[in-house]
């Protein structure tokens, strides 16, 4: 699924330094102790997913480096080398990853010297080429680089390239259909969970018929492409890699529920609506709102949200059916009265036309054209044509 004619807005990333909190640093010590206490540094997956989802996720990279691939399901020790970039310059993909990964600039540490930046954007290119090269079936989107530099920051070239592969044919494989489709009605599960905690919200939403594109790049790059905070998009990521494949609709629900008195505020159309959505404010309270979005995961199955995404899809076909309706019978209606107006302008018309002179004049050209019929026939016949 290739959304390359889909242009979203990039902030640039803050890798901010800031001072560990009292909590932080009781976390950090606490993983780097499990972690030295097991091993090979192997860590059990319940525990793995507990310390990912509490408050602060995995708290810095230095962690990340070695519990992500874990999350995963990554064996470093089985990783396969990595290409060079002229062996992957005739994919068909190629030109389009390359002006993606261009574009990323903003997603790399400011001021990383000259060379390291052109190492890791040939990283990244060759990292999300060898993905889509060995599945055929997947298709590259855009934003699918955001997420793919994230895990290269983090984890380096290849064991960034066996996680994405691993994600790609399972957290992202809806995204990279041949179509929009499936990603498409799976970001309305946002308007079920959105009804049942906040109805008014709900009305207020569907009525301003902002649809659900303002959240497209947060589910195609779990939010890596809207963020401006490094920090954020890490720890987000923390909590992506421990929980279902689609917790990133119910974040997107609990943002939504979390500014609701903001939106409903809002002038209620389209425009204004998506406007503000689509800009995530900084500070968002991220390990609140993924309480909440944990909360809200529990408190409703796929199942029933599911089906009632059937019954709003049902309701939309049957009103784009009676407006299309309205339309063809106005229309009808419309081509009826000109219909009518024309026949009475011609009624009336006629008679003035038909004068005297007029009929003279077509008596006239009746004469003449029957006789040069006449004249030439006879012409034919004398010449042995029939």
């Amino acid at each position: 699924m290739s959304n390359a004619g889909t242009k979203f807005d990039q902030p640039p990333l803050k890798f901010e330094n800031a001072p560990e909190s009292d909590s932080e640093l009781r976390k950090r010590l606490a993983i780097e102790e499990i972690i030295t206490q097991n091993v090979n540094q192997h860590i059990a997956l319940d525990v793995l997913i507990k310390l990912s989802l509490t408050p602060h996720g995995l708290v810095n990279d230095n962690i990340r480096r070695v519990l992500w691939p874990q999350l995963v399901g990554v064996d470093i020790n089985r990783l396969e080398r990595a290409p060079s970039l002229d062996d992957l310059q005739n994919h068909p993909e190629y030109n389009q990853v390359v002006l993606d990964v261009n574009r990323s600039l903003k997603r790399f540490p400011p001021g990383i010297p000259y060379e390291q930046r052109i190492a890791l954007q040939d990283q990244l290119t060759v990292l999300i080429l060898r993905v889509i090269k060995k599945y055929p079936n997947l298709r590259y989107y855009q934003g699918y680089h955001d997420v793919a530099v994230t895990f290269l920051l983090v984890a380096g070239e290849e064991v960034a390239y066996a996680i994405m592969e691993q994600l790609s044919t399972t957290h992202f494989s809806e995204c990279m259909q041949e179509t929009m489709e499936a990603t498409q009605r799976r970001l309305m599960f946002i308007w079920p969970v959105i009804k049942f905690e906040n109805p008014e919200l709900f009305t207020f939403l569907q009525k301003s018929a902002v649809g659900t594109l303002f959240a497209l790049p947060w589910y195609l790059t779990w939010f890596g492409h809207s963020l401006n905070s490094y920090k954020s998009v890490v720890r987000l990521y923390d909590y992506f890699l421990a929980s279902p494949i689609y917790t990133p609709i119910f974040v997107t629900a609990a943002i939504l529920l979390y500014r609701s008195s903001e939106i409903l505020k809002e002038e209620c159309d389209m425009a204004s609506v998506h406007c503000l959505l689509s800009r995530l404010p900084e500070n968002l309270p991220f390990e609140e709102l993924l309480k909440t979005s944990s909360k809200l995961f529990n408190k409703y199955s796929l199942a029933k949200i599911e089906k009632d995404v059937d019954e709003l899809i049902r309701n939309e076909i049957e009103k784009r059916q009676a407006e299309e309706k309205l339309i063809l019978e106005r229309r009808r209606k419309i081509s009826q009265r000109d219909t009518a107006s024309r026949s009475l302008s011609l009624s009336q018309w006629l008679p003035n036309v038909l004068t005297t002179k007029s009929v003279l004049v077509t008596t006239a050209v009746s004469i003449v054209v029957g006789f040069c019929a006449y004249y030439y026939k006879n012409q034919y016949l004398a010449a042995g044509i029939s």
